[in-house]
């Protein structure tokens, strides 16, 4: 569940980097809570897996890329990114990315 905080939205997310294609979908039961994984083709290294996954989750969140900011988590796999989108439209995009149709931990 997304967390409203001052500047936007809280979303946890799960990378999975130097994947085969970029994916946003399925569920992380990571640290900060239930986690949306995001697979990207970017290495970890040099914050370029970070960034694919800002622009990916972007893209799945429908918002912006600027409207995407890492929050936690700069050197792991375990992230949260803030969000400026209202907290309703991004709860229900979220919970279509992590628990609908082909969502899984897979």
């Amino acid at each position: 569940m997304p967390k409203r905080e001052q500047d936007g939205v809280s979303v946890p997310v799960r990378v999975r980097p130097g994947a085969g294609r970029t994916r946003v979908g399925g569920c992380y039961p990571g640290p900060h809570g239930p986690a949306l994984i995001v697979a990207v083709g970017a290495p970890a290294v040099d914050g370029r897996a970070t960034e694919a996954v800002r622009r990916a989750l972007a893209g799945a969140l429908g918002v912006r890329p600027a409207g995407v900011s890492l929050r936690i988590g700069a050197t792991s796999r375990d992230k949260v990114f803030t969000v400026d989108a209202p907290v309703a439209e991004i709860e229900q995009r979220l919970s279509a990315l992590r628990d609908g149709p082909g969502g899984g931990a897979g």
